[in-house]
């Protein structure tokens, strides 16, 4: 059935005649054509049926009695169907005159009910108020639906993790709202531009690179004169562009769609509206993957640049920040050479936060520092949790120390509330049980446990973000991770395998540390 945006004048009505009497119909689509209305003809409930269903109707003008059923069931069957059960029936008779013949034909479905001869004036004017309510009813029907279509692709770009997804969501949800192909441009944060494209509602959309000059030609064809954002037709004639700009520093966000779907007012803001909920998501996600790419730069540059070379030792460690988290953690890792020995450590500022930063950067200069001067394991822990207790009183950390001596393989290991080393050699893997308060809460520390790393043999430290996952107790985390150290792999690819089978889904960083004897 046509919109009601499409009727703005009675003349683009289309209206089902149903009468078994020829002159009857001629006689009332005569009067119907006269006043600019479009007129279908039938003479039997079932031709009446068949035209509901086949063609484009917006009013059905339906006699009472008719060869093959009443008219009273024919209305009942329009009005069950939800695909036309808005559209006005109002029934004609010659026979039925009393009032209960009038409120039967009502309690079953019809809009009206006219009484021949019906007076010309009076037929006219009741189709054109029955039209009415119907136009309204379904602008009102249709333009909720629209709104409800804009709302579940605004949460869509909103939960998008990517700008491509801010895109593809946007075009999906114009080719939903307006019923037909969409395409949506702009640019990502390092002025790359890119487009996405569907066919329909039914197509998932593409996705490609684009010019800057697409966006260009668009904005030019919007004209200097044109607001912020706009709507204003594509130089083809058969699609509507909408214009939106985040801000005026930034490339705009463009989306384009069949001009046949823009039929008022309503669409024109729907477009509008669905054009700058695109350009708010897309300057997010450029903010937030700027940001994220600063986060990411500055936690790298408080870890180790590389890793001490030793001859009797061979090292790997990765860090890995938790991908969608934009602000900066407080995972690292260390290695200081000390002549001798080596200091080994892993550890973790609790949260994410500019101070956590700078509480794990504290620490581990702190750590190196008292690592200098001589200090062992569990005496570094003390100077730790004294730092931190007297500058850092509200931040915990947790940390796993170990001072080896590549040539024998002679080890200490200290533990404040870290997960324990992983030593895997022939015999199997197994985790250290090596315990100890956290950081910066002032309790006793036992001392350290001193043990042999025999050549071959692999130790692995980690940060919780590798294992704990929300619903999943540690220790299932911690055993997956113990049956999937193999104690001769190859370091770099160790590393890699397992950030790749438990990192993927991390909601935390991640920072891991393995070295193996010679």
């Amino acid at each position: 059935m046509s919109s009601p945006e499409d009727d703005t004048t009675a003349g683009r009505a289309s209206i089902l005649v149903v009468d078994d009497l020829e002159a009857s119909r001629y006689l009332t689509s005569s009067w119907l054509r006269r006043n600019g209305y479009r007129v279908t003809e039938a003479k039997t409930g079932r031709e009446a049926l068949t035209a509901v269903a086949e063609e484009e109707l917006d009013l059905v003008l339906l006699d009472v009695n008719l060869p093959d059923m009443s008219g009273f069931e024919v209305c009942e069957r329009v009005k069950g169907d939800p695909r036309t059960a808005a559209m006005p029936v109002i029934h004609i008779s010659a026979t039925a005159i009393e009032v209960e013949d009038r409120t039967t034909g009502l309690d079953r479905g019809a809009d009206g009910y006219l009484v021949e001869p019906v007076d010309p004036g009076e037929l006219v004017a009741t189709v054109e108020a029955a039209l009415r309510y119907y136009r309204a009813r379904t602008h009102a029907e249709r333009l909720a639906l629209r709104l409800g279509r804009l709302t579940r692709a605004t949460l869509a770009m909103n939960s998008a993790r990517t700008f491509d997804d801010v895109l593809v969501a946007a075009a999906a949800g114009a080719a939903t709202i307006f019923e037909g192909p969409a395409s949506v441009v702009s640019a990502s944060h390092r002025g790359l531009v890119r487009s996405a494209t569907t066919g329909g509602p039914d197509e998932p959309p593409a996705v490609r690179a684009d010019t800057p000059r697409a966006l260009e030609q668009v904005t030019k064809t919007a004209g200097d004169g044109a607001p912020a954002s706009s709507v204003f037709p594509a130089p083809d004639g058969l699609s509507t562009v909408a214009l939106a700009f985040p801000n005026p520093s930034q490339l705009p966000v463009a989306i384009t769609v069949a001009s046949r779907a823009i039929r008022s007012e309503d669409d024109r803001n729907l477009l509008l509206q669905l054009g700058q909920a695109t350009a708010l998501a897309c300057e997010a996600m450029r903010n937030f993957t700027e940001e994220h790419q600063l986060a990411l730069t500055l936690q790298q540059s408080l870890l180790p640049r590389e890793l001490p070379a030793r001859p009797e030792l061979e090292m790997a460690a990765r860090y890995a920040p938790a991908s969608d988290n934009v602000e900066i953690g407080g995972d690292f890792y260390e290695v200081s050479d000390l002549g001798g020995r080596l200091l080994i450590a892993v550890g973790d500022v609790v949260g994410h936060s500019i101070e956590a930063a700078t509480v794990m950067g504290e620490v581990r200069h702190a750590l190196r520092a008292y690592a200098v001067e001589g200090h062992g394991p569990v005496e570094i822990l003390h100077r730790l949790d004294a730092v931190l207790r007297r500058y850092h009183p509200r931040s915990l950390t947790t940390l796993c120390l170990i001072a080896i001596d590549p040539a024998s393989g002679a080890v200490e290991i200290a533990n404040a509330g870290h997960i324990p080393p992983l030593l895997a050699d022939a015999t199997g893997a197994r985790y250290v049980e090596i315990a100890g308060p956290l950081l910066g809460i002032g309790l006793p520390r036992p001392p350290a446990t001193a043990l042999t790393v025999e050549p071959g043999t692999l130790v692995l430290l980690v940060t919780d973000g590798l294992i704990e996952r929300r619903g999943i107790v540690i220790d299932d985390g911690m055993e997956s991770l113990r049956t999937a150290v193999v104690h001769d792999a190859d370091l770099e690819t160790l590393c890699d395998e397992l950030l790749e089978r438990f990192g993927e889904a991390a909601e935390d960083d991640i920072a891991l540390l393995a070295f193996r004897r010679r």
